[in-house]
């Protein structure tokens, strides 16, 4: 996921998840720090929100069903890993990923998953800290496997 695919899906959406959270568009529009205009022009699909926006709204409607459905449970940190390109050696506690992760790889209590709504990837520990993030597969599974055969 790309930060394009996020602005795209979140403008889409915004209508719903405003809906879902039960505010009026003065409401909706105040909390995510735009104009009126803004949020009306972004709801009828005649302009996208910006990254600044869109990150706003993810993280203040994190717990919505909309928002959750598009990034699974932890949209927070799908938007910590294409901001920043990836996170290496950040622990974060995480729980687990038992719904919207796949496993790909588990090696030496450690833990390749990715996200199957995103399709970005993450490494955990034995303890489900997140210690490694980015949406390239190739880097998340040569970081896996450095983590994994230095461990004996």
């Amino acid at each position: 996921m790309t930060r394009d695919e996020i602005i795209m899906q979140v403008s889409e959406k915004l209508r719903l998840i405003r809906t879902e959270a039960g505010y009026t568009q003065d409401k909706m529009a105040e909390i995510i720090g735009v104009s009126k205009k803004t949020l009306v022009q972004i709801e009828k699909g005649r302009v996208l929100a910006n990254w600044s926006t869109a990150v706003s709204i993810c993280a203040l409607f994190r717990e919505t069903e909309t928002v959750q459905f598009l990034f699974g449970n932890e949209p927070l940190e799908v938007l910590e890993t294409v901001a920043r390109e990836g996170i290496d050696i950040r622990k974060s506690k995480t729980f687990g990923g038992r719904i919207w992760w796949r496993v790909v790889s588990k090696r030496n209590g450690y833990i390749l998953q990715q996200n199957i709504l995103s399709k970005h990837f993450r490494i955990l520990d034995e303890r489900n800290y997140r210690i490694f993030s980015s949406i390239d597969e190739k880097l998340s599974r040569q970081r896996f496997k450095e983590l994994t055969k230095n461990e004996y």
